[in-house]
């Protein structure tokens, strides 16, 4: 809250407050003396707000000298014509000067009536007051406050939520997510996925476009060329069919793999990623009718090792359990009490 001064309106600027108001005044200068504020000068309008804001503000501020100007414009609410309060105070003005100034601006207000006031701009030089600088004021108080690297991404996440109604009659079950819709030769890979006639398939989602689309595929595919076919810039989704012999048995596991290089993506495409992972797996299962033995989510493709995929499609199991312990007695017990038979004559026992 701003220090008061104890300066306010003389009797004739109170008057004149009265007399301002029926549009006749475009605009007026209010300038500080001998502890009161004064009415220093006033024009009459000549054209609308926009034709008459540079002609007429622009020289009633002077260099090395505070003052206040309030603006006039053509819109109205509350029963009355809605100003703009300008505070005029030049780097080069004495320090007390504005401090003066900043501290009576309140006073000024409450005298004029606060609620009429649509806009206050503060300037140090006329860039700050002219039409423009008014324009980029409005621009920049409009503008949302800027947000965390946090707030963004939970915007984001709200922005991408879908509402879901369920009621006594719902008889499926519902997806949270983004359902982009996959395009046709996306949709034609993944069928031929289904068939066998490709062990690996890779999509990708088109954010302009707002749409799944294929990035690439591969009628065969080992292993160790599995990870360089992960970008390192880009998300990506990659249905892979990983056939292998385990403990003496033939597996052909479907692995469904999210692939995110981390902090490398936008924000967006992070969330879309994200968002999007459960419906296209749902239409991978359920659609295309592929089952998918092990999902995983990786950062790298140095990650898509043999060794890895096989811990987690068929993860190692511990049959060798601890026996149970006895628990120790209480601390502090002391010593154990030995005892012994009797000693009888003749140091026989």
């Amino acid at each position: 809250m701003s220090h008061q001064t104890g300066i306010t309106a003389n009797k004739e600027l109170l008057n004149f407050f009265g007399r301002c108001r029926n549009g006749s005044v475009r605009l007026f200068k209010v300038v500080i003396e001998d502890e009161a504020l004064h009415l220093n000068d006033w024009k009459p309008p000549k054209g609308s707000w926009e034709d008459d804001y540079d002609s007429l503000v622009l020289p009633m501020v002077v260099d090395q000298q505070p003052c206040y100007i309030l603006y006039r414009l053509d819109s109205q609410s509350n029963g009355g014509y809605e100003w703009v309060l300008i505070s005029w105070s030049p780097d080069d003005s004495p320090t007390r000067q504005k401090m003066l100034y900043a501290s009576t601006k309140a006073t000024l207000k409450r005298d004029f009536g606060a609620a009429q006031i649509k806009d206050e701009l503060f300037g140090t030089i006329k860039d700050d007051i002219n039409l423009n600088g008014l324009k980029k004021h409005r621009t920049s108080s409009a503008a949302p406050a800027p947000l965390t690297e946090r707030e963004e991404e939970m915007n984001e996440i709200k922005k991408l939520e879908v509402g879901v109604d369920i009621g006594v009659d719902s008889k499926h079950q519902t997806l949270a997510g983004v359902a982009f819709p996959i395009v046709s030769d996306g949709l034609a890979a993944l069928n031929k996925f289904a068939k066998g006639e490709l062990q690996y398939v890779q999509l990708r989602i088109d954010i302009g476009a707002e749409e799944i689309q294929l990035a690439s595929q591969a009628a065969s595919l080992q292993v160790v060329d599995l990870p360089a076919r992960v970008p390192d810039n880009a998300a990506r989704y990659h249905i892979y069919r990983y056939d292998h012999n385990y403990e003496g048995d033939f597996y052909h596991s479907v692995v469904f793999i999210y692939s995110m290089p981390g902090y490398a993506c936008p924000i967006k495409e992070r969330m879309l990623y994200s968002s999007s992972k459960n419906p296209i797996t749902y239409l991978i299962e359920n659609t295309v009718n592929v089952g998918i033995t092990k999902k995983l989510e990786i950062s790298e493709g140095a990650e898509l090792t043999e060794e890895f995929l096989l811990d987690e499609i068929h993860p190692k199991r511990n049959l060798h359990r601890p026996k149970f312990a006895k628990p120790k007695g209480p601390a502090n017990r002391g010593a154990k009490r030995l005892t012994k038979a009797p000693v009888g004559k003749g140091g026989e026992a």
